[in-house]
């Protein structure tokens, strides 16, 4: 087998994320195809080839699976923003359940009990947010607004008829890409760093029904903001229009990032509610993205917490207290801790809002903050990014001793990892499950309840010092492979740990240890050309670093 072949073969399993094990005639190690589901039959050519595992490139499903039914949304498969429309609900539901508890079997020690995965209560239409691309479906074709076209970071797919938003959204897209198409200005091409339309933001609350959309451009232009908002205004929605905004962002990546936003019609906010609570959100408040699921998955979550009366939480990595605020009624005091500033205050405001005086939150990373807590837990619920939780910070979050702890992960590989140092501290799991909450993708939320306990003297008891680590790749707020991913898909260009260190000394940010130095001291390193060494900064600029 060799890179760039084209091969046949058969699906025989799909492990999380969405990693397809293709079994192919007269080979004896299987090749990995994404985007692939089991029993099915595809072609795929060979694109890489590491320690020994090769990566195939699906070109063409030759025969689909049984279980497979007609996609609902005509976007699917071109599109990147879905992975499972061509398969049944209940299939995707069982399909996610069988990964994650195997992932989970092999991360736990001992018995736990498994409560499989609960349903989103809603399986089309059942996002409240979207941010949606500018850009062209094909070099030089006409203007485009959607989502990334699936295994592109360039081509952008119209998405008109996406299926996971509801009718106002469609119809939102749909007049926004006719509006900026009469103007004639271009799009911002993100490898020459010029243009103006970047992306459409829209947020829409499931039980109020208001509306905020936000369109991002550069500076670049002059924005007809009196024609935008006459068009916006004049369409028929199901909900209600809280409010037009134009925000301006000039950086080189791409996200949509706030450098200045203006109020053009209505307000910079709307009002959601998730379990008889308020929610006050603006255009860059974290908030989960199906309010419906998300009331399964608090549900769960404070089920697991079980009694908290008297009792003092910790809401880590809290977000806009969400969690903070369903807890508070029924305990002491909840304090919430979140590295987004802007965050906080809207934690503090909806707070406020419902009335709850016993909840108080905390601006900045978990690791710096806690020391400064002044409050000893009885309880500790964490819900970290996708990255999991600092090794660091995990250390001292099991200092606090509590008997309970509940962590909620939006990526369960991380959870694997953290799952591993919680245990060897002392910590049993005791239950785990699953929601829903991102139907025909292979996202998932999983749910862990963990209680203290003596460590098995029949097991081994592993201790190390965090100090004799490498711990580069957890410090300064990006890993390494965040940085790469980063800069490859803002830029194009692929960068090495090297370059990156070398970078990370010049800014004066600390770098772990190198056990790869050459042996002769005459050898010469390469250095880092100066479009990568500009490429890395802006990398360090979006992730805070500097």
């Amino acid at each position: 087998m060799k890179k760039g072949q084209i091969l046949e073969g058969y699906i025989e399993r799909v492990d999380f994320p969405n990693k397809g094990f293709a079994v192919v005639e007269d080979e004896e190690k299987k090749v990995i195809v994404k985007n692939t589901v089991p029993e099915q039959k595809v072609r795929f050519a060979v694109n890489k080839i590491r320690k020994g595992q090769a990566e195939g490139r699906l070109l063409e499903i030759l025969e689909h699976s049984p279980e497979e039914c007609q996609p609902a949304c005509p976007h699917f498969g071109v599109c990147g923003g879905c992975t499972y429309q061509n398969l049944p609900y209940e299939k995707q539901v069982e399909m996610k359940e069988a990964q994650i508890h195997a992932m989970m079997d092999a991360a736990v020690d001992g018995d736990y009990i498994w409560e499989g995965v609960k349903e989103s209560p809603v399986r089309e239409a059942y996002r409240n947010k979207m941010e949606f691309s500018f850009g062209d479906e094909y070099k030089d074709g006409p203007l485009a607004l959607g989502m990334h076209k699936r295994g592109s970071f360039h081509d952008i797919v119209n998405v008109t008829e996406c299926k996971i938003v509801d009718e106002d959204f469609r119809r939102i897209i749909k007049a926004v890409l006719e509006f900026a198409t009469d103007t004639g200005l271009p799009y911002y091409h993100r490898m020459r760093h010029t243009g103006f339309f970047r992306h459409l933001l829209v947020r829409k609350a499931v039980r109020t029904g208001e509306i905020l959309i936000d369109l991002v451009t550069t500076s670049e232009a002059q924005l007809d903001e009196a024609r935008l908002v006459e068009k916006l205004t004049g369409l028929s929605y199901d909900g209600k229009l809280a409010g037009i905004l134009h925000t301006t962002n000039n950086s080189l990546a791409d996200v949509v990032k706030d450098e200045g936003t203006k109020i053009l019609y209505g307000q910079d906010y709307f009002y959601e509610e998730l379990l008889g609570l308020k929610f006050k959100i603006t255009p860059f408040s974290f908030f989960q993205t199906n309010s419906l699921g998300a009331e399964v998955l608090y549900e769960a979550a404070r089920s697991y917490i079980g009694e908290t009366k008297d009792k003092v939480i910790f809401d880590l990595y809290s977000g806009t207290g969400t969690i903070a605020q369903i807890l508070a009624p029924v305990a002491k005091k909840v304090v919430g801790v979140e590295i987004v500033e802007e965050a906080v205050e809207a934690a503090k405001e909806n707070a406020a809002l419902n009335g709850l005086d016993n909840c108080t939150f905390w601006a900045g990373d978990v690791l710096k903050v806690i020391d400064d807590l002044g409050e000893v837990p009885d309880l500790i619920v964490l819900d970290p990014p996708r990255d999991g939780v600092h090794p660091k910070a995990l250390e001292k979050i099991i200092d606090f001793g509590v008997e309970r702890m509940v962590y909620i992960a939006c990526k369960p590989t991380s959870l694997a990892r953290d799952l591993e140092l919680l245990q060897g501290r002392g910590y049993q799991v005791e239950r785990i499950g699953c929601v829903d909450l991102f139907p025909s993708t292979y996202h998932i939320e999983t749910v862990v309840l963990l209680s203290k306990g003596e460590v098995d003297s029949k097991k081994i008891r592993v201790e190390f010092s965090l100090e004799d680590m490498d711990m580069s790749e957890f410090q300064d707020g990006a890993t390494y492979p965040q940085i790469k991913e980063y800069v490859l898909e803002n830029t194009g260009l692929k960068v090495s740990n090297l370059y990156i260190s070398q970078i990370k000394r010049k800014c004066g940010i600390e770098v772990g240890k190198n056990y790869n130095l050459p042996k002769s001291e005459d050898s010469r390193q390469p250095q880092c050309p100066p479009e990568k060494e500009k490429a890395i900064r802006e990398a360090f600029k979006y992730f805070g670093m500097i």
